[in-house]
């Protein structure tokens, strides 16, 4: 099939529609596919990137996606993805994620690109890879689509930038796997500069009551039942009010490149009664997931609160939560290992400081079964999968039950 690649327009937005739903029915949780309002301001934004592919001969509309990005972090992700069922096997896909990237590193604002691709096949994965995108490592649980999905996280980037990471003096016991997985699929160096790890804060002594799990490191074998959050007496105020929200971030985070997850727009926070610490949360019940924007004053100042804030993220209709803490901040690393996070994936050179570069990591936590029996992993995430295993029973499974 020939096609045409071009920039959407206002006009594409009823087709655009009808092509997601073609492609995922109601089970899409974006809304640039399914709300026209967003559609539309994504469409119309001067620095988001939205191509679409049409079949030269009909004009029918038989691709899309697009690129979002985020000026202050000079970071962007690719997001949307999407071919018509009907136009498969033809190398579309391919083709729009290299003409968007391409798109978005031509305008120079961008240091890195990332996506995260569904792991019900291979496909996605070796779609993005084939394109200058780097496995960096998966995230259980953190799609409600057509059930829970674990999706693998991807990101590329600009000349030079890699040559340009700020190396972290030291890092917890329990990053390792993560770090050495990443050597090992990417070929980016982490450990070699690192002074030896230092010591985790204690894990649970046993997995919290529910919490069960067996595991082994093959793929397609491991079924991990996440444990139930820990009981904790330590009180939370919950503020729902996206407006006032929003607000407080801007006037505690005047600098756009002052939170550490980009692309995110907190419209929940979550505080101690005295003001200690203020958690600032992009909650979607919708999807069932939560990430958390940034934590004022310091990460590792919610350290006492993290298992409260799972408990009432549950009650909201949150079963995954996760976070990005730079590879750096070992106090806020600590503060999320003690409280049940699980190292899941790496960001080298994620975001610029100076005229250098600082990598980060993903730490994520679900409280719903995780089951891996189903989902797709290319050679690439492999190592990934090993680790997060390896990790998971070092946090859940008291040593002696522990394989080794």
């Amino acid at each position: 099939m020939n096609s045409t690649i071009q920039p959407a327009t206002p006009q594409d937005i009823a087709e655009l529609r009808q092509l997601y739903f073609d492609v995922y029915g109601h089970g899409y949780p974006v809304a640039l596919g399914s709300d026209p309002a967003v559609m539309h301001r994504l469409i119309t934004d001067p620095h988001s990137h939205w191509l679409t592919a049409r079949r030269t001969d009909t004009g029918e509309l038989a691709g899309s996606v697009v690129v979002q990005t985020d000026r202050g972090n000079r970071l962007g992700k690719l997001v949307g993805l999407a071919v018509h069922p009907c136009h498969r096997q033809g190398g579309l896909a391919g083709r729009l994620t290299g003409a968007v990237t391409a798109d978005a590193f031509a305008t120079g604002a961008l240091d890195s690109l990332y996506t995260t691709v569904r792991m019900v096949t291979q496909a996605p994965q070796r779609v993005v890879a084939r394109n200058g995108y780097r496995p960096l490592g998966l995230l259980p649980n953190a799609a409600d689509v057509s059930g829970c999905e674990t999706l693998a996280l991807f990101a590329c980037y600009a000349e030079g930038v890699l040559d340009r990471r700020e190396q972290a003096t030291a890092v917890p016991r329990a990053v390792v796997p993560l770090l050495q997985a990443a050597e090992e699929s990417t070929g980016v160096p982490y450990l070699a500069a690192h002074a030896p790890a230092t010591e985790d804060l204690a894990p649970p002594a046993s997995p919290p009551a529910g919490g069960t799990a067996t595991a082994t490191a093959a793929a397609g074998t491991a079924t991990l039942t996440a444990p139930a959050a820990t009981r904790t007496h330590t009180p939370l105020e919950v503020i729902n009010a996206p407006g006032f929200v929003r607000r407080r971030f801007r006037e505690l985070f005047p600098d756009p490149a002052g939170a550490y997850t980009p692309l995110c727009s907190p419209n929940t926070v979550l505080t101690a009664p005295d003001g200690a610490f203020e958690i600032y949360a992009a909650l979607d019940p919708a999807a069932g997931s939560c990430a958390l924007v940034a934590v004022h004053p310091y990460p590792s100042a919610a350290a006492g609160a993290l298992n409260s804030l799972m408990a009432t993220l549950s009650r909201a209709g949150a079963d995954y939560v996760e976070t990005l803490v730079p590879l750096s901040d070992t106090a806020g690393l600590h503060a999320f290992l003690s409280a049940g996070f699980v190292p899941s994936a790496c960001y080298p050179a994620m975001r610029r400081v100076g005229d250098r570069f600082q990598d980060h990591v993903v730490l994520s936590r679900t409280d719903r079964q995780i089951d891996f029996r189903t989902t797709a992993v290319s050679p690439l995430i492999q190592p990934y999968l090993s680790a997060y295993l390896t990790a998971w029973a070092s946090t859940y499974l008291p040593q002696h039950e522990v394989a080794r």
